[in-house]
């Protein structure tokens, strides 16, 4: 049956569905039955985000878990991903060349929601610790499933104060997708968001940066000397969140990536001085 007489096709197509036969398929794929099949059809002819009705997301190369109720990862976060990667690849790198038998580069993705950022840095880096937190506990039991795999352990609590007290000083990455979206602009956002996300993912206060204010006061006592903090912001809104970085004493750099419309600014807490950065040999 070509696309053109495919009803599933024609439903989607219909209920607004831009890539109806990308859709039909991967429904199709879903479904064990027809009556399967027509539950998962209604479910997104309805509205509901194609990744809840699947129960995953598709993310820097990972199948990633979701459910109803937990932000789905954008496409735009893979550069937090990817940023977060390399700079975790290279404290891995520091560490195997000072062969001093410390233990691995902590990773942390905070405002985690499914840990599809922590997933994928860890996927693409083995040996680092990774941590994932969100304040929701629902985003918790689901980003378990996707860290688990790589040895990574999720936690509840409101930022920072989720992490075990033993990380504190010893974070070499920190990415955060806290966020963003300021208050008034919630009601514009596009229905699939606006309606089965939980605002509380989305709600980033008056200017979309309540979160970040206080991501980048806290991280200061949680990372390790020459550590990162990444925070996913927009492109208009760039500027505030380095500024948010400069009050906090990091220096900061925007990196941008036009073609999946991704913004990330990054900050490096201050490298311990050279006569303190190793005990001496007696």
């Amino acid at each position: 049956m070509t696309s053109a007489g495919d009803p599933l096709v024609a439903r989607l197509r219909a209920a607004g569905c831009v890539f109806a036969e990308d859709e039909a398929q991967l429904l199709r794929e879903a479904a064990r039955s027809g009556p399967i099949l027509e539950a998962l059809a209604e479910r997104r002819i309805g509205g509901e985000p194609l990744e809840y009705v699947l129960g995953w997301a598709e993310f820097h190369g990972l199948r990633i878990a979701v459910e109803p109720g937990v932000f789905v990862p954008r496409r735009r976060s893979e550069l937090l991903a990817r940023e977060a990667a390399a700079l975790a690849a290279a404290a891995v790198s520091a560490a195997k060349a000072a062969d001093d038998g410390g233990s691995a580069p902590v990773v942390v993705d905070l405002c985690c929601g499914s840990g599809a950022v922590g997933a994928a840095v860890a996927s693409a880096v083995p040996g680092v610790e990774l941590h994932a937190a969100d304040v929701d506990p629902i985003a918790v039991e689901v980003a378990r499933r996707n860290v688990g795999p790589f040895g990574g352990q999720a936690h509840a609590g409101d930022l920072f104060a989720a992490l075990p007290r033993s990380l504190r000083g010893r974070v070499s990455v920190i990415a955060a997708n806290a966020p963003y979206v300021p208050s008034s602009a919630i009601a514009f956002m596009p229905p699939e968001a606006r309606d089965y996300e939980p605002r509380a993912a989305l709600d980033g206060g008056a200017d979309g940066l309540d979160l970040q204010r206080r991501v980048a006061a806290g991280a200061g006592e949680w990372l390790a000397p020459g550590g990162h903090l990444l925070i996913e912001t927009s492109k208009h809104q760039s500027s505030g969140t380095a500024a948010l970085f400069a009050d906090a004493g990091f220096s900061a750099r925007i990196v941008r990536d036009p073609d999946i419309g991704g913004t990330v600014v990054i900050g490096e807490s201050e490298a311990l001085p050279a006569q303190f950065s190793a005990i001496p040999h007696s």
